[in-house]
């Protein structure tokens, strides 16, 4: 098997894990994201394991993969350049925020909701590929 079939492959069978554990956690569920964004209303913490559980498996496979001299299915590893906190990096965060808070739904979650039909993902998952569009746009004049 030649080797971009086999990272294609690889690729499919982590995004259907990651989906699965997606579905499984109720990050799919708006209305349970919401309740975990309501600190001071009815809150539910329960998302807060998902999301320290991820932390930790992500934290680990980060310092075990960097150990490699080069990744499995690459020719060299493709790491961030830039570290720098700019306005850009804390708009985009905080539209990101403003949205997850909106709608309920971060993009993972709201690609995986396709499945399901509901029109709130389709429209959210919309906007996202519409908002990346106009920002590739921007990119490219500044």
């Amino acid at each position: 098997m030649s080797r971009p079939v086999l990272r294609n492959l690889v690729a499919l069978v982590i995004g259907m894990l990651f989906g699965a554990g997606l579905l499984l956690s109720g990050m799919t569920q708006p209305a349970k994201v919401l309740g975990f964004l309501d600190w001071l209303g009815a809150w539910d913490p329960s998302l807060l394991f998902v999301m320290g559980g991820a932390v930790v498996v992500y934290a680990i496979a980060y310092r075990l993969i960097l150990r490699r001299k080069q990744p499995l299915l690459a020719d060299a590893f493709v790491l961030p350049s830039r570290s720098a906190i700019d306005a850009k990096l804390i708009g985009g965060a905080a539209l990101f925020g403003i949205g997850w808070g909106l709608g309920g739904y971060c993009p993972g979650p709201s690609i995986v909701s396709l499945a399901s039909g509901a029109l709130d993902a389709i429209v959210l998952v919309a906007a996202t590929a519409a908002g990346m569009w106009i920002a590739s746009r921007f990119e490219r004049v500044a």
